[in-house]
């Protein structure tokens, strides 16, 4: 286990906050712009933060499921993996992944290696796409 550990450099916090900043920011707009009706922006944006949660975990579990990496990441430079081998993550784990981020405090609790609650129920880990 200390072997696959050192395979994953620690990804800053900072990176990972960003990624999820960026996609949450592209699932208030998509909801805003398709999702909210007309008026005025703060008549639109009136109660629509479980709808862009919504889509923000659709958004996630599709782009992750399918590429390895949500939108936030792949502007950041990081994707997910499987942790024990580095393969590309299941579904499941990625509705894992996405369900237990959703559940903010998962995402934000980390171990002594780095990792969030949700990676590691998952089996999942952030590593980074540029050296």
């Amino acid at each position: 286990m200390g072997r696959l550990i050192s395979m994953y450099p620690r990804i800053s916090q900072g990176r990972r906050a960003l990624g999820i900043l960026i996609d949450w920011l592209a699932a208030y707009a998509l909801t805003l712009g398709f999702l909210s009706g007309g008026g005025t922006f703060l008549e639109r944006s009136r109660g629509i933060g479980g709808t862009v949660l919504l889509v923000m975990g659709l958004e996630y579990l599709i782009l992750v499921s399918l590429g390895g990496a949500s939108f936030g990441h792949r502007i950041v430079g990081l994707k997910v993996v499987r942790f024990n081998d580095g393969g590309a993550a299941t579904p499941v784990e990625v509705l894992i992944r996405t369900v237990l981020m959703l559940i903010i405090v998962t995402a934000i609790t980390f171990d002594e290696n780095g990792r969030g609650v949700n990676e590691r129920l998952s089996n999942t880990v952030l590593v980074s796409t540029k050296n």
